[in-house]
């Protein structure tokens, strides 16, 4: 009886093969994991990037002057993505004047950590666009 489990009898060349298994499955399914992670904080960096142009074209868009608008714009998306990107923020306004009743519209852009975690060294730059209204009644500067 020395070859039964409590399975019932076991064939003679199994012997270590959850083993092996274990072996070869491990590695590639730690890495099937941590490319969803990777995958995932580039979603999530989508997200960040998106909502920090919103918030930065809705900063710019209540001040009185271009230049105080573009800073305020700068500050705001700075601070909505400190721990998202990997290098420095660019905020780049692409409408055209600074009129009451006109449009505030800003780029927001930066390079993300995603792949890195996994030692990819794909550069992942994302860019967000948003555009808030000007108030038409605010009084000039």
């Amino acid at each position: 009886m020395g070859a039964e489990w409590i399975g019932g009898p076991r064939a003679a060349g199994d012997s270590g093969l959850s083993t092996v298994e274990v072996v070869i499955l491990a590695p590639v399914m730690i890495m099937f994991i941590l490319v969803l992670v990777a995958f995932g904080q580039l979603v999530d960096g989508r997200g960040a990037v998106d909502g920090a142009a919103r918030d930065a074209a809705r900063a710019g868009s209540i001040q009185k002057e271009q230049g105080i608008a573009m800073a305020e714009a700068r500050k705001v998306a700075e601070s909505d993505l400190a721990d998202v990107c990997a290098g420095g923020v660019d905020v780049v306004k692409t409408s055209p004047g600074f009129q009451p009743g006109g449009y505030f519209t800003v780029e927001v852009s930066c390079q993300i950590r995603g792949l890195g975690m996994l030692g990819l060294d794909i550069p992942t730059k994302l860019t967000g666009r948003s555009t808030s209204p000007l108030d038409p009644f605010r009084r000039a500067a």
